[in-house]
């Protein structure tokens, strides 16, 4: 099993007959078609990202551009908890929740849990119709995550926010990546793409021995391969619609 990008290149030529057949191929086209493999994969498969809560710590760098800056691996956020959840402090103390949880801790037997329900929904109603959430815009190319609120007023420097986000598994960190199924099989194809591209530029000329390349059948075989492939995909390996935000 490949447990590097090296090992996955040559598991892919291998599939391809090298090095019994010669694979037309040039390294910089075969890393090309890696790179697009990869870009399919992340962007479709649910085992290629995984579900994080990143810590940010609030700057006045943040409060003058009204944005925090995310890492590139960061494919999508999700939301942006309350920060009265995430805020620590003698004051959270009196927090009507925490009171509440606390006087039934010591009366379990006459306290109805339906009555303690109604009590929690109420309060999240309550808390939803004059507070809110924070409304949030974050665009993966730009790698930036505008929150919509008073920067100035609404959160103080050294405050914590913290993010639910999707973000990439990197390969070098998880080896594991380099040997998925999916994403070998679809890495030879590309290449076997690639191959019969670069060989239909010779269609028809005969190599000694009378032999006579076929590039439009290696590259109409490695269409179909790839078709194929990308159904499986959206049947199979995707994520339910509108499993993250940007």
């Amino acid at each position: 099993m490949p447990t590097s990008r090296q090992g996955l290149i040559d598991y892919c030529l291998r599939e391809l007959g090298h090095p019994v057949v010669e694979i037309n191929v040039d390294d910089d086209q075969v890393s090309d078609r890696i790179d697009e493999a990869f870009q399919f994969y992340r962007d479709y498969h649910y085992d290629a990202v995984e579900r994080v809560y990143l810590k940010h710590q609030v700057t006045s760098s943040n409060q003058t551009n009204a944005y925090i800056d995310l890492d590139d691996s960061v494919i999508g956020v999700v939301r942006v908890l309350p920060f009265s959840a995430i805020n620590t402090g003698q004051a959270y103390m009196w927090d009507i929740r925490y009171q509440l949880r606390l006087n039934d801790m010591f009366d379990l037997l006459n306290t109805s849990i339906i009555y303690y329900e109604q009590v929690k929904q109420q309060l999240a109603l309550i808390d939803q119709l004059l507070v809110g959430s924070k409304s949030f815009r974050f665009q993966r190319h730009q790698n930036r995550l505008h929150i919509d609120m008073g920067w100035s007023t609404d959160i103080t420097e050294g405050e914590y926010i913290i993010i639910e986000a999707y973000k990439i598994l990197d390969p070098n960190t998880w080896t594991d990546v380099y040997g998925d199924r999916f994403l070998k099989r679809y890495a030879t194809a590309l290449i076997k793409r690639q191959w019969g591209n670069n060989l239909k530029k010779f269609e028809g000329i005969q190599m000694p021995g009378g032999v006579t390349l076929n590039g439009q059948k290696i590259y109409d075989e490695a269409m179909e391969e790839i078709r194929h492939l990308e159904e499986e995909m959206q049947s199979t390996y995707v994520e339910p619609p509108n499993f993250m935000v940007g």
